[in-house]
């Protein structure tokens, strides 16, 4: 919340909007409205304007009331805005430096109301934010977000344009025999395979009464050429990098050499993703815990991705610090997947096909596992990024400590603190957000540099003086 007894510190960013309405509602609010509900939220301030220095102050609204009547009357007209996201409290009047002025918090809207739009088309009147103001959302941001806005889990798909040939069989035999070790008793193994694909969820008859794949099974169990063609932007890609040789091992779905499908992934990757961890007191049952960490954000990383979002997943080892990245907003609030219970994976079959042969079954509990985890064995707090343009979660493990960390103990991801920080100070360097939000310098610095190429923050300096602002 901003200290309006200091207004005139802040700027207009990606979380604050300053608009005079002196002539009443400006058009442009109902922009701002729904890029801030489709971005991370944000303010917008009536009756305050932008100085020459970029210094915000305030100016008197003379009937704030009526300004919030109109106000309520057009978030809440369905011709006029898709959804109104906001609760009485959200909109108040402050009186700053003698003036009246109106304030309207916006929260990032649920998934579910995603994309908030304006006008009556979805398409032409969907917004976000970043450093340069409210833009168009693009085609395919406006895609995603109406993928994720479904009920239905994404990967529930029936393909009727493919048979069963396009999956792999030596996938699916190797599933096959994990789920008779897991689960020796269920009679699914012995099932002749149409009914084995059908009853696990990976295929479904459609209306030639034949088998199709599902897109939970072609992701599963298909070939990389094959996915691509309902899937053109799939990629699994792991890196496994040692800093001291400067050796690296890939996996890589396009290579041509294995089936490039997510099982075979996950099989290959989990192999080399917990080999040589090394835990702070280097006994074998206290990497135990590590190890079924690891899986657990493996397992987190594949399900939740957004198969049809571009780059992909990306996944990279090093000897101190391990990063899972894939496509694809939150799609709940990240303190509520902090604190478990809450789970609503973006591909819920393949979930389940795991779930079959013991793997990601504690459903809502991972995300507090590997904090817990991470905790337990010292080492600096996992850290989730969330981007846009594109879409991507990212989750950053390191298995070291730093010396004297300061708590991190803002909520939200760190570019989210670092913008925070910002409005707030105005100007900081990579020391000070350092120092203040508890990040090491290194993360510190690569997210400024991901912040200052997407335009959201200008730096001012080079080297360690540098001074960073938000884009105003």
């Amino acid at each position: 919340m901003i200290d309006f007894s200091h207004i005139q510190k802040y700027r207009e960013n990606n979380r604050i909007e300053a608009k005079k309405a002196l002539g009443g509602l400006p058009e442009s609010i109902w922009e701002t409205y729904s890029a801030f509900a489709n971005t991370l939220g944000g303010i917008i301030l009536l009756g305050v304007i932008e100085k020459e220095d970029k210094s915000l102050a305030t100016i008197d609204l003379p009937e704030p009331e009526e300004l919030i009547s109109e106000f309520w009357e057009i978030v809440n007209d369905p011709k006029r805005t898709s959804v109104n996201i906001l609760s009485p409290t959200d909109v108040s009047i402050q009186i700053v430096d003698g003036n009246h002025i109106i304030v309207i918090q916006v929260p990032r809207a649920g998934r579910a109301y995603r994309p908030v739009y304006v006008g009556g088309d979805p398409l032409t009147g969907s917004y976000r934010r970043n450093g340069d103001g409210d833009y168009h959302c693009t085609r395919e941001e406006y895609l995603a977000m109406v993928r994720d806005a479904s009920s239905r889990s994404q990967d529930t798909l029936l393909l009727e344009g493919m048979d069963l040939t396009v999956l792999h069989p030596e996938s699916i035999a190797s599933y096959r025999e994990q789920l008779s070790l897991f689960s020796p008793e269920n009679s699914v193994p012995a099932s002749p395979d149409d009914d084995f694909l059908f009853r696990i969820g990976a295929a479904a008859k459609g209306a030639d009464k034949a088998f199709h794949p599902t897109s939970a099974g072609l992701l599963m169990f298909g070939t990389e050429k094959d996915i691509r063609k309902e899937f053109p932007h799939y990629l699994l890609d792991y890196r496994e990098e040692d800093d001291l040789t400067s050796k690296e091992t890939r996996i890589l779905s396009s290579s041509g050499d294995w089936s490039g499908n997510v099982y075979d992934f996950y099989t290959r990757v989990y192999r080399r993703l917990t080999r040589n961890i090394h835990t702070p007191n280097s006994r074998s049952s206290d990497d135990a815990p590590v190890r079924q960490a690891l899986r657990e954000a493996l397992t987190n990383c594949l399900i939740n991705a957004d198969y049809y979002g571009r780059e992909g997943v990306v996944i990279i080892k090093r000897r101190e610090a391990i990063t899972l990245s894939n496509p694809g907003g939150f799609r709940i609030e990240i303190d509520a997947a902090k604190g478990g219970g809450i789970s609503d994976p973006r591909n819920g079959a393949m979930l389940r096909m795991f779930n079959l042969i013991g793997i990601g079954a504690h459903t809502g509990s991972g995300l507090p596992n590997i904090f817990s985890v991470w905790n337990r064995q010292g080492w600096n707090e996992p850290v989730i990024e969330e981007q846009f343009e594109p879409d991507r979660i990212t989750l950053s493990l390191q298995m070291k400590t730093e010396k004297d960390p300061p708590p991190f103990e803002r909520s939200g991801t760190p570019t989210q603190a670092i913008a925070e920080y910002l409005t707030d100070h105005i100007f900081a360097t990579c020391d000070d957000l350092s120092n203040a939000l508890g990040l090491s310098e290194d993360l510190c610095r690569q997210i400024l540099e991901k912040m200052v190429r997407k335009g959201d923050v200008v730096p001012k300096g080079e080297g360690k003086d540098c001074m960073y602002s938000l884009k105003t």
